[in-house]
């Protein structure tokens, strides 16, 4: 049996912040926002005592200009979906190579406004 790769990423939360865009060195131009997602809540306390998270924050990008003109008509606090990959960038800073994991969006779109 041949075993196909996947890599598949599908979110529904709330916009942390309005989405930006930024000029790559390459003169590309991305979209990034962050994505608040609840966790499901559990019971109990982790081993140290502490409560165990209640969000993820989740960055996310978007290269294509259909998915940036959507993401220019979103208000903090908006529900929304999206669908994409996982992606591992990396770059070099004053202290050295970096990296960080963000979803690559490819789709999509605001299930409800802001209260």
């Amino acid at each position: 049996m041949e075993i196909q790769a996947r890599n598949e990423v599908v979110l529904v939360g709330r916009l942390a912040a309005q989405a930006e865009d930024r000029e790559l060195p390459s003169g590309d131009v991305i979209t990034s926002w962050r994505l608040v997602v609840d966790r499901p809540p559990l019971k109990g306390r982790l081993l140290d005592g502490r409560r165990p998270p209640t969000i993820d924050t989740v960055d996310c990008v978007a290269w294509t200009g259909a998915v940036q003109r959507t993401a220019a008509g979103w208000r903090t606090g908006d529900v929304l979906s999206i669908e994409g990959a996982l992606r591992r960038r990396f770059w070099r800073g004053p202290v050295g190579a970096s990296s960080r994991y963000e979803v690559e969006v490819s789709k999509a779109k605001r299930l409800a406004k802001a209260a």
